[in-house]
């Protein structure tokens, strides 16, 4: 397969880690190309110093991490492919309903399962039934808001 998004004339410039596996998609740079492979090594040996595993992992490692390279760079081949058989249409209406709609929402003013009292906040306990006086054994609220006996 001739598919590649890197340029032919920009090939010669990529790291050799990432020339050495093909990647087509995925285009590490220097950096990343360093962790992948030597850093790779660097931990298989410290593993293998600390004798957590066996000197077989400094082999094992990079090529594991190379392998999980190769296989992200093979999904996400296949992933921009697939995107680019949607037509523009397509690609269109999901922008649509992907981007934030601004705006005020209604919100109701009571919601289901709420309780709106009919009294203001400051009014006295007995007026609402709450109070342990049974009805009639005090009379009105006084200034300070308690009930005070009827005469």
């Amino acid at each position: 397969m001739a598919w590649s998004t890197v340029p032919g004339e920009d090939e010669r410039y990529r790291p050799l880690y990432a020339r050495a596996l093909g990647l087509r998609v995925v285009n590490p740079g220097g950096v990343l190309c360093f962790l992948f492979f030597e850093g790779a090594v660097a931990l298989a040996v410290l593993l293998a110093l600390a004798e957590l595993v066996s000197w077989w992992a400094v082999v094992v490692l990079p090529a594991a991490v190379a392998l999980m390279v190769k296989l992200n760079d093979m999904v996400a081949e296949r992933v921009v492919r697939s995107a680019a058989l949607v037509p523009e249409q397509e690609r269109d209406r999901f922008r649509r309903q992907m981007e934030p709609v601004v705006g005020r929402a209604r919100v109701p003013r009571t919601l289901p399962g709420m309780v709106v009292a009919t009294e203001p906040p400051g009014a006295p306990a007995w007026r609402h039934g709450t109070s342990d006086r049974p009805w009639g054994a005090r009379g009105p609220a006084g200034p300070t808001g308690d009930p005070v006996d009827r005469p």
